[in-house]
């Protein structure tokens, strides 16, 4: 299966995520959306890789071994990953933070979702390193969350994310590519883009909405 990444090259540029979500609602996938919640640090942000998973639960106490899992995680990461955690529901501390961001951008990370918080917000803006979260928090997760595993499919909202599946995330939210759709998904992606772009010329000269949406079927 070719890497859609290095296929794309610079015409990844010319994709949005609403684009990406409707091409696959076309195809009968019709939760490739996160949740809406989550969202990036900075809105000009852009995150577009391959999905790396870990998932992480609430804890009472600290583990022997606290940020094992994570760590683990985050050193197996490689260029062109985007690292999607969970953290089932937890909302009292940050699973993610600035070293943490760190390290992902030095192992090659392009980026990071997660339905969970994160912190140290102003540094990763500093960094310019795209995080999207469901939030902010100042707390640190030991003692309140504990990664139990990575590398496994992970359920966040309606939406499954498999590693190797492809995630992009803009302004609109986080949409998942399913890796065995990539090859079609794609194209189609950037074929309805440059006719988005041809009714957008059309419109804004003055012509029918109707007879324009007649003729193309785009909205």
């Amino acid at each position: 299966m070719p890497d859609m990444l290095q296929v794309l090259g610079p015409q990844k540029d010319l994709l949005y995520s609403s684009v990406l979500a409707d091409v696959l609602d076309s195809l009968g996938q019709r939760h490739s959306a996160l949740p809406c919640d989550i969202r990036p640090l900075r809105p000009a942000w852009k995150v577009f890789g391959r999905a790396v998973t870990l998932t992480a639960v609430a804890v009472s106490a600290a583990p022997e071994k606290p940020y094992a899992v994570e760590l683990e995680c985050i050193d197996a990461l490689q260029a062109g990953d985007v690292l999607v955690a969970t953290t089932q529901g937890h909302r009292g501390s940050a699973l993610w933070g600035e070293l943490l961001s760190t390290a992902a951008r030095a192992h090659g990370a392009v980026g990071v979702v997660l339905d969970g918080l994160t912190r140290d917000a102003a540094r990763i803006l500093d960094m310019d390193f795209p995080v999207f979260a469901a939030g902010l928090c100042p707390l640190d997760s030991k003692g309140r969350l504990d990664g139990i595993a990575h590398g496994q499919q992970i359920r966040i909202g309606d939406s499954t994310v498999r590693p190797g599946d492809y995630i992009f995330g803009d302004i609109d939210g986080v949409v998942v590519v399913p890796a065995e759709l990539a090859e079609k998904v794609f194209p189609l992606a950037l074929k309805k883009v440059t006719a988005e772009n041809r009714v957008r010329e059309e419109l804004a000269q003055g012509r029918s909405v109707r007879q324009v949406f007649a003729e193309y079927e785009i909205l």
